[in-house]
């Protein structure tokens, strides 16, 4: 019950950023949304309680905030007329395991302006990632493990 009514939801937030309510959209959003959800819930019990619906609407929002602020502070460094950057890669130690939750990882990180996830090693262990100002890389590791990093764990184990 609650993942039809999470589809229904998503596929009406579906419409509203596509900007057609018509019924083939409306459809296609719900099927797109009950997809996802099913990929999600798959991994984990195929249960999709309150408490996980709501985990992973706040890794959403974080992402959202991480997007909104890394894209302010990469406009203000490319339009100052002495750009001051450190640019280069660092290693992230992860405390995620599953392919799941590396990808994501990796996709949220890549997906933020400023940064970008290269590699992860061998072992699965440590994800290199590439950032346009990498002068406090202990910064940026905490920044990812106390973020990003925690809410995939709050929301996927």
């Amino acid at each position: 019950m609650i993942s039809l009514t999470l589809s229904l939801l998503l596929a009406i937030v579906w419409a509203a950023m596509t900007g057609s309510a018509s019924v083939p959209n409306l459809l296609l959003g719900f099927v797109l949304s009950a997809a996802v959800l099913a990929i999600v819930g798959v991994p984990y019990g195929g249960r999709l309680g309150l408490r996980r619906i709501w985990r992973i609407l706040s890794l959403a929002i974080l992402f959202l905030r991480e997007l909104l602020k890394s894209a302010w502070a990469v406009a203000m460094t490319v339009t100052r007329p002495n750009m001051v950057v450190k640019p280069g890669i660092f290693a992230f130690p992860l405390t995620v395991d599953s392919d799941f939750e590396i990808t994501l990882l990796a996709n949220l990180i890549t997906l933020t302006p400023g940064t970008l996830s290269v590699d992860v090693s061998e072992d699965r262990r440590t994800l290199y990632v590439h950032a346009l100002d990498c002068s406090d890389p202990d910064g940026l590791r905490r920044s990812i493990a106390d973020g990003f990093e925690r809410k995939i764990r709050e929301a996927f184990q």
